[in-house]
């Protein structure tokens, strides 16, 4: 068994727990994986809770970051029982992970979950006022303004 194996067996052990004996939220799980290590843990904390954003990689990308002190995770590998959503795909993104693994894919998780992501993915390629969740700009000059004071600031942090 690769080290590898031994990571996603973690993560679908958290599935397992999290989803048929905790009851806390849907069957995922979340290992993150730094340097051989496992830095940090994830489950879907959903219904536990009840914040929609509690999925087990958001979970555990924000036990890695409290962790390593950092919102950059560029040497780390997520291994999470799913295919992540558009939201855990996109904090990944931002933590800027070295790669995802995932042990079911998004059909398995309609099939026999009824989880959904189409829906999302779709709706995230229309323009925002031809969304079934309307998306409309708002304000814009107003915001400009203060874009442009941040990118005056000689010291602002840049992520």
């Amino acid at each position: 068994m690769t080290d590898e194996d031994v990571f996603m067996k973690r993560a679908i052990e958290l599935a397992r727990h999290n989803a048929l004996e905790a009851k806390a939220g849907g069957p995922f799980g979340c290992v993150i994986v730094r340097g051989g290590e496992i830095i940090a843990e994830g489950a879907n904390q959903v219904l536990a809770d009840g914040d929609p954003t509690a999925h087990a990689e958001m979970v555990g990308i924000r036990a890695a970051a409290r962790r390593l002190g950092t919102h950059v995770l560029e040497d780390c590998v997520v291994y999470t029982t799913g295919e992540p959503c558009p939201m855990c795909y996109a904090a990944c993104w931002w933590a800027r992970v070295k790669a995802i693994r995932f042990a079911s894919d998004h059909d398995d998780a309609l099939e026999y979950g009824g989880f959904d992501d189409r829906r999302i993915n779709d709706a995230l390629a229309l323009p925002g006022d031809a969304r079934p969740l309307p998306s409309t700009q708002l304000g814009r000059a107003d915001m400009l303004e203060v874009w442009r004071a941040y990118q005056a600031m000689p010291d602002r942090t840049h992520y």
